[in-house]
């Protein structure tokens, strides 16, 4: 089943679900700032996207930017700290089977639905 981690707050991610609904695929939203996902999900994740976890983070968050920026960081420690602040984790991603995109424009998720 398709999968979208989801922040109501975010317009893309909001727009990343309208584009689902008209696509009329079932999927499962996981509100993710409710519902962290795991280290272990994250590297699923990070794995099904072929990126680094760097590349997963939001690197002009506030938080980011007052805690973390300019410090060095291994992927076991971006894991951690996306784990502990999913606030940081770039939305919207939808996950279908083995492969998952950042659905940034929205449409992008037409190429794994």
């Amino acid at each position: 089943m398709i999968q979208i981690l989801h922040n109501a707050r975010c317009s893309k991610s909001r727009e990343c679900l309208a584009f689902l609904d008209e696509s009329k695929n079932e999927y499962e939203v996981i509100e993710y700032l409710k519902t962290p996902p795991t280290v272990e999900q994250l590297k699923e994740i990070i794995a099904k996207l072929g990126i680094k976890p760097i590349e997963l983070i939001r690197r002009k968050e506030p938080l980011w930017i007052e805690k973390f920026e300019g410090k060095k960081h291994t992927p076991a420690s971006l894991l951690k700290i996306m784990a502990k602040h999913p606030i940081l984790i770039e939305r919207p991603i939808v996950v279908n089977g083995d492969r998952a995109i950042i659905a940034r424009p929205p449409e992008k998720a037409a190429d794994i639905i």
